[in-house]
């Protein structure tokens, strides 16, 4: 492209982040060039400055300036337009938990992104192309799960579904429930914890933390559902903000760390070496969500392989009914 160009938001793109339509429309622009071109003014929404992170709105103007791409070889050029990963594809649709006519939901695997970044080449959003079954038009992702969380991932399989399920995500009408080993015994069986949590400044990544002049307000209903002494706890958690890493901040701010959480918990979220899997013990369980016509749509996810194998080791019993401790109904 060699000229400046104005585009309006369609109907199918309407409230998805800005960085999320450059990345629909001009696959081939890099986020950190796209970062450059917000930091300068060359990306405008409505004539004004725009933020990557903004929500579009139907018939909003975008200003997408000339984007030649930097000179490189031939051959890194085409593995860099590669966007299709048909084994994950393959491995993903293995892994489909329900499929109706608006909705895809799979069972996330931990150690999988959701979407690209620095160094992430194997991620769900690469395999989309090839998830669309019997449908004309390619998965949206509607929400986001942690690499390293397990359990359900919803995806809309048309743009009138994600409007509706994006709705649901931001206006918290949707009920997610999580599930968790954690080091140490929570002071009360069940609660809210409402802490503000904001990102670290200086070279913490994307690390979180409790933060009372700077945070947003991030609230999580939870319950323990057993405990094993004073060592490790099964939690069942209900975010009710959705804030980045908002129930590992959470629980780490209670003193008791998820198992498996280093970057929040440091050494406390291990249980030493032994028959316990150091990875990331952190479950998305279920989802619930109200459709258009009123019925509910309700998706379930078992544990991962790893977590089994702790329950079993710690004699949790997975046959219990959990889900009333935290209720569900639905808005």
């Amino acid at each position: 492209m060699t000229g400046v160009r104005t585009v309006k938001v369609e109907v199918a793109d309407v409230e998805i982040r800005l960085d999320r339509w450059f990345k629909r429309h001009f696959p081939d622009l890099s986020h950190g060039r796209l970062e450059k071109l917000l930091r300068t003014g060359q990306v405008r929404v409505d004539g004004r400055r725009a933020k990557a992170g903004q929500r579009i709105k139907k018939g909003q103007v975008v200003r997408v300036p000339p984007m030649e791409p930097h000179p490189q070889n031939p051959t890194s050029r085409r593995s860099k337009v590669k966007r299709v990963d048909s084994e994950l594809a393959r491995e993903l649709a293995r892994r489909v938990l329900h499929m109706d006519d608006d909705v895809l939901a799979l069972d996330k695997p931990p150690g999988l992104a959701v979407q690209g970044g620095t160094g992430t080449k194997r991620h769900i959003d690469g395999a989309l192309d090839e998830l669309r079954f019997d449908s004309a038009e390619r998965p949206r992702l509607v929400h986001r799960l942690d690499k390293d969380t397990s359990g359900v991932l919803l995806l809309a399989r048309s743009a009138r579904a994600a409007r509706w399920l994006t709705q649901a995500f931001r206006y918290r009408s949707a009920i997610k429930t999580y599930w968790a080993a954690v080091v140490g015994e929570p002071r009360f069986s069940a609660g809210t914890i409402d802490l503000p949590v904001a990102k670290l400044a200086g070279h913490n990544g994307d690390k979180m933390a409790v933060d009372w002049g700077n945070g947003r307000r991030a609230v999580t209903d939870y319950v323990v559902l057993e405990q094993l002494g004073r060592r490790v706890a099964w939690m069942a958690m209900r975010p009710l903000t959705g804030r980045t890493h908002q129930l590992r901040v959470h629980m780490a701010s209670l003193g008791t760390p998820v198992l498996g959480d280093g970057k929040y918990g440091g050494e406390g979220a291990f249980l030493g070496p032994g028959e316990l899997s150091p990875k990331l013990h952190l479950h998305a369980r279920s989802i619930l969500v109200r459709r258009p016509d009123h019925s509910c749509l309700s998706v379930n996810a078992t544990l991962p392989e790893h977590m089994v194998h702790t329950w079993s080791f710690l004699g949790f019993d997975l046959t219990a009914d959990t889900e009333p401790f935290l209720g569900s109904e639905v808005d």
